[in-house]
């Protein structure tokens, strides 16, 4: 058997023993076609963005609170040149254009009289030596009266307002609420309760500018914070829930029931 082709031929025969005995169609050239490969396009991801915004946001999280635990372990031994709220200060009067002049001077506790370390516990945290850093008991009266329509009134630890001076604004966000209620249990955990009073009453605010137990006695009454009686001491703490606006002189009932706390308390 043998092949034969057409030069031309769209056919193939084949024959066997000199006849052809089949004629099969065959085509002459066959055309390769292209084949078109389609690859989906890219597409931007929502979840792939969110879930990096998320990591970062952690991230974020996560240095801002070391960064605050090295600066607490730091204030175990270093005073603090300066406050987030005294900067806050300083940038409102730059925003106002109004003169601002900054009082600010750290003494030991023992340089503050025990009559003005006990009107300010007396005044601000009766229960500061029992509490971690909450008075759950405040907490749950305050929100009573709230729900009474009464005035709402603070339930700020010491510790809590110690950790917004040092690193919050005077903001009464949810956020700035919400930030500081995490930081209390560390500072609780770095510092002693000697140092949070101490640290606590040389950065509070007591006036325009005035900041701490000693610049407070100087500017108010001419005098270092050692030698503030209990009737100075507790007219001085009278006026930490708004410093800028009251007047030692003008807080005669407010020091009178610091005084009575003081009676109840031992002191």
């Amino acid at each position: 058997m043998r092949r034969e082709e057409t030069s031309a031929s769209t056919e193939t025969q084949y024959i066997i023993g000199g006849a052809a005995r089949r004629t099969i169609p065959y085509p002459g050239r066959v055309r390769a076609r292209p084949v078109k490969v389609h690859f989906p396009a890219k597409r931007h991801s929502r979840h792939g963005w969110l879930s990096r915004l998320l990591w970062f946001a952690a991230a974020l999280v996560l240095g801002s609170y070391c960064i605050v635990a090295l600066a607490l372990a730091a204030l175990h031994r270093v005073n603090p040149p300066f406050t987030a709220v005294q900067a806050e200060r300083r940038i409102q009067a730059w925003m106002h254009k109004t003169p601002y002049h900054k009082r600010y001077r750290f003494v030991s506790l023992d340089r503050i009289s025990p009559d003005f370390q006990h009107a300010v516990i007396a005044a601000e945290d009766a229960r500061f030596y029992q509490h971690h850093g909450f008075d759950w008991d405040q907490v749950q009266i305050a929100f009573d009266e709230g729900l009474e329509g009464g005035r709402a009134r603070g339930a700020s630890t010491i510790t809590q307002q110690l950790v917004k001076n040092l690193f919050l604004t005077t903001s009464r966000s949810v956020v700035r609420k919400g930030v500081e209620f995490t930081l209390v249990p560390l500072a609780e955990r770095i510092l002693s309760k000697r140092r949070i009073l101490e640290l606590y009453l040389n950065v509070i605010e007591w006036g325009p500018g005035v900041y701490g137990a000693e610049e407070a006695a100087q500017y108010h009454y001419g005098m270092s914070a050692s030698r503030v009686n209990r009737e100075q001491g507790a007219r001085l703490a009278a006026i930490l829930p708004a410093p800028l606006k009251r007047k030692p002189a003008r807080m005669n009932d407010y020091s009178a029931r610091i005084l009575e706390r003081m009676q109840q308390m031992g002191w």
